[in-house]
């Protein structure tokens, strides 16, 4: 049985603004899930709405066992690090880190011990005695985490924590976090719009868009097989290509045609869509300034990111722009004629009616409807 289980959430705002449509999720103990989505996709009303501070219109929330929808947030047992830091101003660093343990009147002997764990765990043990208003934004950060964790809960949910970061420190807190979790074991709930956060953190991610779920798996799955168009386009620096093309029967096999390309699809067993597409991830395009049997396909270099140890080619091919990584030094190295190739794998084979992907990625999100838990919230 999962840890965590949501069944069919549905969440509405005045005005008919549904900000989630019927979601369902199921997280396993111990596991670092993350949910990943643009703004508004309804990420943060989803927290909420686990940890208590929202109502929620239909569904159920069970978490470790016990029946969790309608209880106060004092009774879930959870803990919710929200986007924006709110330190107490006139607290220091230890009292901070302290707060949830005097109000739930641990000892003082325990909070010490507790709050001096957690700030090895983070490094903060030089910030206990001194304001915030003496800390850096990433000391900040390290400081309300601490508080977040150092009263133990079923469940540790992070709200975009890193988002008001500079880079640097964004780097380093992924890190921390990672080694938090390895440590520490805790079940972890993690929010961001960051689609790096998401690949490099997880054990499974979740992508939400417009209040639902396009696809739930894990780094791999989400980005060598996407489920819909809009997963295609939102994981990937840069996005997947969608080459519009038709799927005919030629001399037994599958092949797809499209302006300025001719690729057979080995091994696609699915539905053939009407209208179709085929994606292509911009790192499996192949350059070169002349044609060969890797590159056939003809096209035109119209613009170039050069983004350091990369560069990322605009190539004009047919009516169609597609974008081409390769690395810094490639003999592809100016705008102008170009030579393209790539293969067209089964999985990556759209249904351009639907905006799917024929052979869905698999998620392991297998319940959808939940019985009842007899078990109360205290």
């Amino acid at each position: 049985m999962s840890y965590l289980r949501i069944a069919g959430l549905t969440k509405t705002y005045e005005g008919d603004v549904r900000a989630l449509k019927d979601v369902s999720l199921a997280v396993e103990k111990g596991e670092f899930f993350t949910i990943v989505g643009p703004t508004n996709a309804g990420k943060s009303t989803l927290l909420k709405i686990i940890a208590g501070v929202e109502t929620v219109d239909a569904g159920q929330i069970v978490l470790a066992g016990r029946d969790v929808t309608h209880c106060a947030p004092r009774d879930r047992h959870v803990s919710l690090l929200f986007q924006n830091i709110a330190l107490f101003p006139n607290r220091n660093g230890f009292d901070n880190i302290a707060f949830p343990l005097q109000a739930a009147k641990v000892s003082r002997a325990e909070i010490e011990q507790k709050v001096r764990a957690v700030a090895r765990l983070l490094k903060v043990d030089h910030l206990l005695d001194r304001l915030p208003r003496t800390f850096s934004g990433g000391e900040q950060q390290r400081v309300a985490i601490g508080r977040s964790i150092v009263l133990p809960s079923d469940l540790l949910m992070l709200d975009e924590p890193l988002t008001n970061l500079d880079a640097r420190i964004r780097i380093a807190l992924r890190l921390e976090f990672q080694k938090l979790h390895r440590e520490t074991g805790q079940t972890i709930l993690y929010v961001t719009h960051d689609q790096i956060e998401a690949m490099s953190m997880s054990d499974r991610i979740a992508v939400l868009n417009e209040g639902r779920f396009e696809q739930i798996g894990t780094p791999d799955e989400i980005y060598h097989t996407p489920a819909s168009l809009f997963v295609a386009r939102f994981i990937g620096m840069p996005p997947m290509n969608i080459l519009e093309c038709t799927l005919t029967e030629e001399e037994g096999r599958l092949v797809a045609r499209g302006d300025g390309f001719t690729v057979p699809i080995a091994g696609f067993d699915g539905r053939v869509p009407t209208r179709a597409a085929i994606g292509v991830r911009p790192e499996a395009v192949a350059a070169s300034r002349e044609a060969t049997d890797e590159t056939p396909h003809s096209g035109n270099v119209v613009w170039i990111e050069r983004l350091g140890a990369y560069q990322v080619l605009d190539v004009r091919l047919g009516n169609q722009l597609i974008k081409v990584r390769t690395r810094a030094d490639h003999p592809v190295g100016r705008e102008g004629p170009v030579w393209c190739g790539f293969t067209a794998r089964p999985e990556h084979v759209v249904d351009a009616d639907t905006g799917l992907f024929v052979h869905r990625a698999k998620d392991r999100l297998n319940e959808t409807t939940l019985k009842r838990e007899k078990e109360p919230c205290a």
